[in-house]
């Protein structure tokens, strides 16, 4: 018994060195190996490093290469991967059939879901509406961060890829269960416009929002005078004031040279402010008479 897998990010690179730790590389067949340039660090270097460590077979996603084992596993991989006759198996970073589709993790994040977890499904026609082979998951407390929450579902992967690689290792076949379509749920893709802040909001939403799309994304992003356009990486709460003229995004306190925002409900502190295109760190301000908003949009209640 052969399995290929499909690697990217921290998630494939703990899954790898778990497998690794275990002795499982001989049932490996060849690791695929993919880049994403749009987060900070996708691990194919990391990947690749123990891949030549451990004398495991490996190419980059753009070379050529022929799939021969009897399975293969996908895990944070945002490719379409040609038709062969290895059975495909797909890590999905939900407990399905909820959130199925793009980006679910921020988004279970941003709706402050308790629970978060991984699915591991037989690809199908239809994206994330395969038989469910295995899931594992972990309850979350908030504030929590986008990067403890991919440390905690990374160890969610592997204990799914240790439990199907255990089944294959002995020569069983794995079982797999229908999705319940009643309770089936759809997370969107999202781009550069869902980094925008909406200061009309509370400002624990506010805060759990800066977090969900923090490092290794780009950061919830906002326009300083509606003209540049900045990056929120670090806020806390403060307590909120009876502010009789409540225009949300201005500046309303400077704590230890820390700006604190008005929200359409509660302060949040500003602790980490970046300028989006030169990355420099802009706090503290150089003028206190500010106003956070989106592009030339001005709040107003």
């Amino acid at each position: 018994m052969k399995i290929t897998l499909y690697l990217m990010t921290q998630k494939g690179f703990n899954v790898l060195n778990a497998l690794i730790n275990k002795k499982l590389t001989p049932v490996i067949s060849e690791i695929i190996v993919g880049r994403d340039k749009n987060i900070d660090n996708d691990f194919a270097n990391e990947i690749i490093s123990i891949c030549n460590q451990n004398n495991i077979n490996y190419k980059e996603r753009h070379e050529s290469f022929k799939i021969t084992s009897n399975y293969s596993i996908a895990i944070s991989w945002r490719w379409l991967i040609p038709d062969n006759k290895s059975k495909l198996i797909v890590l999905h970073d939900s407990l399905l059939p909820k959130y199925r589709g793009f980006a679910p993790l921020v988004n279970m994040l941003c709706n402050k879901e308790k629970e978060i977890g991984v699915t591991a499904i037989f690809a199908s026609d239809e994206y994330d509406k395969g038989d469910i082979i295995a899931q594992a998951s972990t309850r979350i407390k908030y504030p929590i961060k986008i990067s403890k929450a991919i440390d905690l579902i990374a160890e969610n992967y592997v204990e799914v890829v240790l439990n199907i690689f255990s089944v294959l290792e002995k020569g069983n076949e794995l079982v797999a269960v229908k999705q319940d379509e009643n309770k089936a749920s759809y997370s969107l893709w999202r781009d550069e416009e869902d980094y925008r802040i909406n200061w009309e909001k509370h400002s624990d939403d506010i805060l759990n929002f800066i977090n969900a799309v923090s490092s290794p994304y780009k950061g919830a992003s906002t326009y300083i005078n509606g003209k540049q356009k900045v990056r929120i990486l670090e806020a806390e709460l403060e307590s909120d004031v009876e502010i009789e003229n409540r225009d949300v995004g201005k500046v309303i306190f400077l704590k230890n040279k820390f700006p604190v925002i008005v929200c359409g409900s509660g302060l949040l502190k500003l602790l980490k402010v970046i300028d989006d295109k030169t990355q420099e760190n802009l706090l503290p301000l150089k003028n206190f008479r500010i106003r956070l908003t989106d592009q030339n949009h001005i709040y107003k209640k």
